[in-house]
């Protein structure tokens, strides 16, 4: 099966402009990816434009999880190509794999905090590696990466086992902007979390998209936050991304797969929480 990325002009009435070629942050081509007989993607294509928060949805085992560590090199491809800036990741030695990473923040669906360091450390980790920065400095980049996630300075000496599962993921959040990456990618960043956190949590990526001017890629469950802060989203069916669109073209498409998935989630949601 071909999967082609594409919006239906039934999906709605706006105008969806294709993105220049020197306008992608990543762009996937032709991707297939297989684990023995389960088969994720076949012939798969899909482009994340610069400076857009893209969400990617699909039923629970689609492969959403391992499309945003295909993209970063942590999963090999079976085929196809993945471009980051114009370059293939898939051809990349470890050296080059190494500098995407630094463009790029990724929260990880756990949080992925090192639970044998304080917060100062876990935020300060990339810093120290990375960057040629003093104690001082990295504690002043920390400080002010906490305080963008609405987090105050005084937890720096606190383990993540004191911490709430939101703040937990606030922290984690905030060590993965810590770099100062172009993109970041999220991993169900609202997974297990309470309802007031999973709006602490969405409102967090949205400001920091419209504050940093950074391109987010989400691969969510949840699609109050999908809708809410998304400039596309992407959903993942049958081996790969046939529709992509805008939230409101996503929320007036008739297509069976996107009736299927979110439309028990749209009778959920008000009209003015769907973005776009």
């Amino acid at each position: 099966m071909t999967s082609q990325v594409s919006i239906a002009p039934r999906f709605g009435t706006g105008t969806v402009v294709a993105p220049m070629p020197d306008a992608s942050s990543f762009e996937l081509q032709g991707i297939a990816k297989a684990f023995g007989d389960l088969v994720l993607f076949e012939d798969t294509s899909l482009v994340v434009r610069r400076g857009e928060t893209l969400s990617i949805i699909g039923e629970s085992g689609c492969g959403k999880s391992i499309l945003l560590k295909m993209m970063i090199g942590l999963v090999p491809v079976d085929a196809g190509k993945i471009l980051f800036r114009g370059d293939d990741v898939t051809q990349m030695s470890a050296d080059g794999l190494a500098r995407v990473r630094r463009s790029v923040g990724y929260l990880f669906q756990a949080g992925a905090l090192f639970d044998s360091m304080t917060v100062l450390e876990n935020v300060g980790y990339a810093l120290r590696e990375h960057k040629r920065m003093a104690d001082e400095e990295i504690r002043a980049r920390v400080i002010e990466c906490l305080e963008k996630v609405n987090l105050d300075r005084r937890i720096l000496d606190q383990w993540p086992g004191e911490l709430s599962g939101g703040m937990r993921k606030r922290v984690a959040l905030a060590r993965a902007i810590a770099v100062e990456p172009e993109v970041v990618l999220y991993d169900e960043p609202t997974q297990g979390l309470d309802p007031q956190s999973i709006t602490v949590i969405a409102e967090m990526i949205a400001e920091l998209q419209r504050d940093l001017r950074i391109t987010s890629v989400l691969v969510t469950h949840d699609m109050r936050c999908a809708f809410s802060v998304s400039d596309r989203i992407a959903l993942v069916h049958e081996r790969g991304i046939p529709i992509v669109g805008s939230p409101r073209q996503i929320a007036q498409s008739n297509e069976e797969a996107v009736e299927e998935f979110v439309r028990e989630a749209l009778d959920e949601l008000d009209e003015d929480e769907i973005r776009g």
